[in-house]
């Protein structure tokens, strides 16, 4: 969600959309796959459905409770295009829009882009007149700075950190619990908000895109309890929610189209039905019957039902498959043995058969196999192979690094993956046990997955997980999953592999201080190389995100800055009297 400069965000977001071409079925005689037409990816690009028609009631078909709905902990992808479209605003927001123009920032809450002083150092916000909550009181700069100074708060662990790594006066933080308060968050006035950064940050308008950068008035917050009910800024607020069952929004009739250029709040209520079975919402969404028909599914499209769905026209014209721009990985826990031996570490990366985990994610027309860190979209299009792993491992070579470990006779452990990842779990089991390694599965329901493997005294040594860059740039990613500096013992986020590597840091360090955008650009993709030589990870896969659509839904498409998620600003019916219940 930043670049080094506007200039390179641009190349960077048209890469995003040059990136997301998949790969058909057929395999190259050097086992690599031809690069065709992906049946999955028709509709990537466009608008399922046409325009809809206002009124009527969305169903949201789920597997999972949200992992917080807390602007100050929102930091999971669905969720935050769910929270940040639906719920409340930001500074600023993508454009609603498929494609390369879902990467370009827009105004939100602000009047325009941000003016930057002191050498991208000072950034100051103007915001527009008339917003308004969802009780009529008006929204102000102090609330968009209360919420980030909560955000620092020890109770309110796992959300974005940029406030942490830039502003002026982080270290040591605690939030406003105490009436003690941030200099370098300045209110001159109520539509006024100037940040104080630590060191420049031409992207920073990027990082305002985040839930952090959304207002939350001191007089309804409830510390952890907010999760729960967080107040409205947006077009919809909550009416019920009933946590792992049912969350329901109506229209907060103080939301004002005429200050929002991007929401366009078609329903007139959106229903998330949650603890559905996986299978269960493929099923009713392929069969769109009845009040299904206005519904979208939350979860990925399950390998299983893929099928039913790319050998039926029909079905398949409801199926978006927008590419995620994230790159899933098995993370090791670098600070705990076996796994502190960098050679135990690269036998994992040996022994992995990523051709093993694309099956158990549905196959090759949804998902790549990866081979660096960064996705394809921040080394111009395509991810660089330099460790020149077979797709399928190398078995004896894993077995000859576990032999220079001193570990010949294999190693037991376990990993932690998401109760919708069991399948890919199984992959992970089978392929390391090829080499001597034992792995034992553990499954965490996903609205709990993030809290699991970000408690770092009590986690798994194996963790399979993956990191979405905030915007096109290497600093979005990298530094969020391998800079030690910031790993902490309860909801840590990012950097799940522990890895605290000096020399690494050090360079994070020299690239962030880059002013040539082309050349940090260059230091971010060679450190990539120098990152995975080190083995904190095993690269698995690049995925796209498959969802399918009733069909009474209209507006329907994947954002490609929200992880291929459905853009909930513009979505809507066709038929809003076709949805009633």
């Amino acid at each position: 969600m930043n670049k080094r400069t506007y200039t390179l965000a641009t190349a960077l977001v048209t890469a995003l959309a040059l990136g997301a071409t998949g790969c058909a079925d057929g395999k190259k005689s050097d086992g690599t796959r031809d690069r065709g037409k992906n049946p999955a990816t028709s509709n990537n690009g466009a608008v399922v459905g046409g325009t809809p028609q206002k009124g009527g009631t969305l169903t949201i078909l789920s597997n999972q409770d949200f992992t917080h709905l807390d602007p100050a902990r929102n930091w999971v992808m669905g969720d935050m295009d769910f929270g940040t479209r639906l719920l409340y605003r930001t500074l600023l927001t993508y454009k609603a829009e498929p494609g390369a123009k879902g990467g370009e920032l827009t105004t939100d809450l602000a009047e325009d882009l941000g003016v930057s002083s002191n050498g991208a150092k000072t950034w100051t916000f103007k915001l527009k007149p008339g917003l308004k909550y969802e009780d009529g009181t008006p929204i102000t700069a102090q609330d968009v700075k209360y919420n980030v100074e909560r955000s620092f708060s020890p109770d309110l662990p796992g959300g974005p950190d940029y406030a942490a790594r830039y502003l002026v006066g982080a270290e040591g933080y605690q939030g406003p619990a105490q009436g003690k308060h941030l200099d370098s968050v300045r209110t001159p006035d109520d539509r006024t908000i100037v940040f104080e950064l630590r060191k420049p940050f031409a992207e920073f308008p990027y990082a305002t895109v985040l839930p952090t950068f959304s207002p939350v008035p001191k007089s309804q917050d409830k510390g952890p309890q907010y999760d729960n009910r967080p107040f409205s800024s947006g077009p919809y607020k909550i009416e019920t929610y009933a946590r792992d069952k049912q969350i329901v929004l109506v229209r907060n009739t103080h939301w004002s189209a005429s200050t929002d250029t991007v929401r366009k709040a078609y329903p007139d209520r959106i229903v998330v039905t949650m603890g559905l079975k996986a299978n269960q919402i493929d099923d009713r969404l392929i069969a769109s019957a009845g009040a299904d028909a206005s519904a979208v599914a939350w979860a990925s499209l399950r390998p299983e039902s893929t099928p039913k769905v790319l050998t039926k026209p029909d079905v398949r014209a409801r199926l978006l498959a927008e590419s995620t721009s994230c790159t899933e990985m098995v993370q090791m826990h670098t600070g705990r043995a076996p796994f502190d031996d960098v050679k135990v570490r690269q036998a994992v990366q040996y022994a992995l058969d990523r051709e093993a985990l694309v099956t158990a994610t549905g196959g090759p027309a949804l998902n790549d196999p990866a081979t660096a860190l960064m996705p394809g979209a921040l080394f111009g299009g395509k991810q660089p192979d330099t460790l020149k792993i077979p797709l399928t491992g190398d078995v004896e070579k894993a077995k000859q690094l576990l032999k220079e470990a001193g570990k010949a006779g294999g190693i037991s452990t376990s990993v932690t993956v998401s109760t919708g990842d069991k399948a890919v779990g199984e992959a992970i089991q089978q392929s390391l046990g090829r080499a001597g390694i034992k792995v034992t599965i553990e499954t965490v329901d996903p609205s709990a997955f993030y809290d699991t493997i970000g408690d770092t005294k009590n986690r798994t040594d194996l963790a399979y997980t993956g990191w979405c860059p905030d915007f096109p740039s290497g600093s979005t990613f990298l530094p969020f999953v391998f800079d030690g500096r910031y790993i902490k013992e309860k909801g840590n986020s990012g950097n799940h592999s522990l890895f605290r590597d000096d020399a690494t840091m050090k360079r994070m360090d020299e690239i962030a201080a880059m002013t040539d955008a082309q050349q940090a650009n260059k230091a971010w993709q060679e450190l990539d190389a120098q990152i995975l030589a080190k083995a904190p990870t095993a690269p698995a896969l690049i995925e796209r995100k498959p969802l399918l659509i009733g069909t009474n839904v209209a507006g329907a498409y994947g954002h490609t800055s929200f992880g291929g998620q459905i853009d909930y600003a513009t979505i809507g019916l066709k038929d809003p009297a076709k949805s009633a219940r």
